[in-house]
């Protein structure tokens, strides 16, 4: 099972998914567009997510690189797996209905979820 990745690594996670290979100051560099964080911490955190297996390490270069080593999607499953058996006890139903009425959804949103909601009433017939 993936490790959940806290706060701050999320935030790294969100710049590799976004940028793919990076080194420790491209990290830094683009995390400063949101917050102040030093060289040190970025590689320090990206040192504890390679220990985590949240990330891998490339060390062939000069310079080392890094890239997620799951998805967004898959990360985000496991985020709500875990969401879903710690707060919800399991409950799909519970985790849906407080989602929706916890944020307005556009008209878009609805009619994604209204599609996947006919997919799946369709897939059990």
């Amino acid at each position: 099972m993936q490790a959940l990745p806290t706060g701050a690594e999320l935030e790294i996670l969100r710049v590799l998914w976004k940028r793919g290979l990076s080194t420790v100051g491209q990290v830094r560099e683009e995390l400063g567009a949101t917050r102040r964080t030093g060289y040190t911490t970025a590689l320090k955190l990206l040192q504890i997510m390679t220990d985590k297996g949240l990330v891998e390490r490339d060390t062939s270069g000069w310079r080392h690189v890094y890239r997620a080593r799951y998805s967004r999607a898959q990360t985000q499953k496991q985020l709500v797996r875990n969401l879903l058996d710690r707060a919800f006890e399991g409950s799909s139903h519970q985790l849906v209905m407080q989602a929706l009425s916890a944020r307005k959804a556009s008209a878009e949103e609805l009619a994604e979820i209204r599609e996947l909601l006919d997919s799946l009433e369709r897939g059990k017939k």
